[in-house]
């Protein structure tokens, strides 16, 4: 398993698997180091991307690991990752959400996660936000 941050040569690739995003706003998040690839074997299985709430706090916004992988561990090997890296930047806290008609939002949970909160949107299922300290871990 490897796992490492984007890089210019990586556009292509993850461009035919994140359909939110279009390639010139994944030019900038790898820029910003801000997707984070999962490899497998050899074989790109996975991604995680994330931003900053508010400028100053860490916020996935995308955790996705191809189906043929799911159920592994390669997701929380992915988070985990991450969570070492904010940590690693001097972050404390850390933040994503899920719908709550998702399954992940107990995946989140599993990882020492809480809500914090929730946004309803028009016609969308409530969006449940979810919040974690990573300084006193090891994330």
């Amino acid at each position: 398993m490897e796992i490492r941050y984007a890089g210019p040569s990586d556009i292509e690739m993850i461009s035919e698997y994140d359909e939110h995003l279009s390639k010139e706003e994944l030019k900038n998040a790898i820029a910003l180091k801000r997707i984070i690839l999962l490899f497998i074997d050899g074989r790109f299985e996975g991604w995680l991307r994330f931003n900053l709430f508010w400028d100053n706090i860490p916020f996935m916004n995308l955790l996705f690991i191809l189906e043929e992988q799911r159920g592994r561990g390669y997701g929380r090997e992915l988070v985990g990752f991450w969570e070492r890296e904010m940590k690693a930047q001097g972050y404390r806290f850390v933040m994503t959400s899920t719908q709550s008609d998702e399954e992940a939002q107990f995946f989140y949970r599993r990882l020492g996660y809480t809500d914090r909160g929730a946004l309803v949107l028009p016609d969308e299922p409530l969006e449940i936000i979810f919040y974690k300290n990573v300084s006193d871990n090891n994330g």
